[in-house]
């Protein structure tokens, strides 16, 4: 039985890459090589050609068996395998968000870069009473797989006139309330909007076993927020607000592997400004501090930024009389 016409095109392209890849390697290499190499290389060029002639040729005479053995080894030489998404843990992100004016903009730089991460479920929860139409519209144009929900901040700290507030803490247990009802395994990482992430990051947390911690940039006037390691061990936290904590630590420096979390079910974010990320962590009972998983090659790199973008004012109202009828009444409604 002969190749169909599909299979025909499908060598021709391949062919046609792999003379186009030698193609470029030697008119880069023009200016680099002596005469006498450049002829050693245009030979093995002409060696690839009759490699892929012949194999088209033996592939028109042969029979039905040899056709499919040989069609697997050809496509397999022009695709290398690559690792499979479903083969990967999952990653759950979860971003706390609420709308002001940055908020747009800072949710699409993070989109951007969980677009090109793999086999991850991004879990956007809105500080709001009702899910806006700004977010459900980048969500959707993202094409991640998501979940966008919303946990306002309760009214007894929302009116609170003095002090900081625990913002974000609602978002992050709604967050952590999902994954236990829809998560088996995996891997969970709260990821701000505000910060800036090395695709690095999210290949080592991939793979925690139970709590892993690694070290966040331009974060108080240390500058740095990390686990010390000394000798390749733990052995303390550098901090610029230890305030007797037993994990100073920022909410970007850690990850916790799914299967852990499930077993503690009684783990959450406490409403303590300043003391989140440790009383989360010690909601992770029975865990110590000599239990963290290490990364970032002993935390001696940063692979994520506490970068948080200027604050801007709100946008002056627009003057309706002037500019009604214009694209800047669209404009003006998206932005704070």
């Amino acid at each position: 039985m002969r190749l169909s016409i599909k299979m025909y095109l499908i060598i021709f392209i391949c062919a046609s890459v792999i003379l186009y890849q030698y193609h470029l390697s030697n008119a880069w290499l023009i200016s680099q090589t002596s005469t006498q190499d450049f002829r050693v290389l245009n030979a093995k060029a002409s060696e690839k050609l009759k490699n892929v002639t012949a194999f088209f040729n033996a592939s028109s005479s042969s029979n039905t068996n040899s056709t499919q053995t040989n069609r697997t080894t050809f496509v397999s030489d022009c695709f290398p395998p690559q690792e499979k998404e479903t083969n990967l843990p999952p990653l759950y992100i979860i971003t706390p968000t609420y709308r002001r004016p940055e908020q747009l903009a800072e949710l699409t730089r993070l989109s951007h870069t969980l677009m090109l991460v793999k086999n991850v479920y991004w879990i956007v929860v809105e500080d709001a009473v009702r899910k806006s139409a700004l977010v459900t519209d980048l969500l959707k144009k993202t094409g991640l797989k998501y979940e966008h929900l919303t946990a306002p901040m309760p009214d007894q700290y929302k009116k609170k006139k003095k002090g900081p507030k625990p913002r974000g803490v609602s978002n992050r247990n709604k967050g952590i309330q999902w994954i236990r009802k829809n998560a088996k395994s995996g891997v969970l990482y709260f990821a701000d909007d505000d910060n800036t992430y090395d695709l690095q990051l999210f290949d080592e947390i991939r793979y925690t076993k139970r709590v892993s911690m690694f070290p966040v940039g331009l974060i108080t006037k240390l500058g740095v927020s990390s686990p010390i390691v000394k000798n390749g061990i733990f052995s303390g936290f550098y901090d610029g607000w230890m305030a007797g904590r037993k994990f100073p630590v920022d909410m970007a420096g850690f990850a916790i592997s799914v299967k852990f979390l499930l077993k503690r079910p009684k783990a959450l974010m406490p409403f303590k400004p300043g003391f989140e990320e440790d009383g989360f962590l010690k909601s992770l009972e029975p865990f110590e501090p000599q239990d963290i998983e290490l990364l970032a090659s002993n935390c001696t790199k940063i692979l994520v930024w506490h970068t948080q973008t200027k604050k801007n004012e709100p946008s002056q109202a627009l003057d309706f009389a002037k500019y009604n009828n214009t694209n800047l009444v669209m404009l003006k409604q998206i932005l704070v």
